[in-house]
């Protein structure tokens, strides 16, 4: 836990008199944007501190980026950056801390899975003295059980192969301490997957838990695709299993082939079997192939990887912000 109570006195008001920034990322969300900023209003008024919003519209193609510049004009403490083109959620999440100036940084998806209503819960476990506060689910949505298996067993290697303890259960909907954004800002590396990122920092932590409803209007922006995209991003970034797998691979062949050849030998002792040596060749010469494949892709994601980070491009393009500094 952190030193101690958290109050407005002990940290001052930063200079656009933002105390609580809520980042916002938003990707053809056109049906939500409106619904969002209304739920969220009463919550951060009912808070009595300055706030700001920050959504970062992430290349939507729809009509997002209008009622983005609407509500804007509305509201001065509504802020937004557009981004050149759809960079990704964790780009777009990067975009929108970038921009946060408050002392206590809500990070959370447009689509109201998230219930803005929780923000204040968050806030109290900061006051408390907690630097990281994270909102955890504790129902799963109606998703395939293909789907849940896979995000359990996902999460359960990533937290026995990796040097950091991963919260299960959680997304990107938690709050920061001003101290911990500064960390993840220093972080350099494009491949972001914030979820680790903000668990490798360390810090005092603790959950509230809530259930998260299915999605009502509108569809979800993260794709079969998106999704193993992110867990690819989690686990080379954080885990040395992928580098790992080849050799247990290789030590599960050798001791299958051994045994396999093992057999061989003592049916063609005992009951005068014959076998064709070729056929044994090729079965060996396909499962050492399949070992060399596997290796050959590992590398390459981790070369590629490392090519994207030498090029140093940025992480996002702005395009467009509204009630932000030019």
């Amino acid at each position: 836990m952190g030193a101690g109570m958290k109050t407005t006195e002990d940290k001052p008001l930063t200079a656009d008199g933002a105390f609580y920034s809520v980042v916002v990322p938003a990707f053809n969300e056109q049906d939500t944007v409106a619904l969002f900023y209304d739920r969220a209003r009463k919550t951060m008024d009912s808070l009595e501190k300055p706030w700001e919003l920050i959504f970062v519209n992430d290349g939507s193609s729809d009509g997002t980026l209008k009622e983005l510049r609407a509500l804007a004009e509305r509201d001065d403490r509504v802020k937004y950056v557009s981004l050149s083109r759809n960079f990704g959620h964790q780009a777009a999440l990067t975009a929108g801390l970038d921009h946060a100036a408050g002392k206590a940084v809500i990070s959370i998806d447009c689509d109201l899975q998230d219930p803005p209503e929780l923000i204040p819960q968050l806030c109290r476990k900061w006051e408390e003295g907690f630097d990281i506060v994270y909102a955890r689910r504790s129902n799963y949505r109606k998703d395939s059980l293909v789907k849940r298996y896979a995000s359990m067993a996902y999460y359960f290697v990533l937290g026995k192969t990796s040097d950091i303890d991963m919260p299960e259960n959680v997304g990107d909907f938690r709050l920061i301490d001003r101290k911990v954004l500064s960390i993840l800002k220093a972080m350099p590396e494009r491949a972001r997957y914030l979820r680790g990122m903000v668990a490798w920092a360390g810090f005092s932590h603790a959950f509230v838990d809530y259930e998260r409803p299915d999605r009502q209007v509108g569809e979800t922006g993260y794709s079969f695709k998106k999704l193993i995209s992110l867990g690819m991003d989690g686990m080379l970034n954080f885990s040395l299993l992928p580098l790992r797998i080849g050799f247990i691979i290789g030590i599960v062949n050798i001791v299958l082939g051994s045994l396999f050849l093992l057999y061989m030998v003592l049916d063609a002792l005992i009951f005068d079997k014959y076998y064709h040596l070729y056929k044994f060749l090729v079965v060996l010469l396909f499962m050492l192939m399949g070992v060399l494949f596997m290796f050959i892709w590992i590398l390459g994601e981790y070369i590629g990887r490392i090519h994207n980070e030498v090029k140093g491009r940025p992480i996002y393009i702005e395009n467009e912000k509204g009630n932000l500094p030019v």
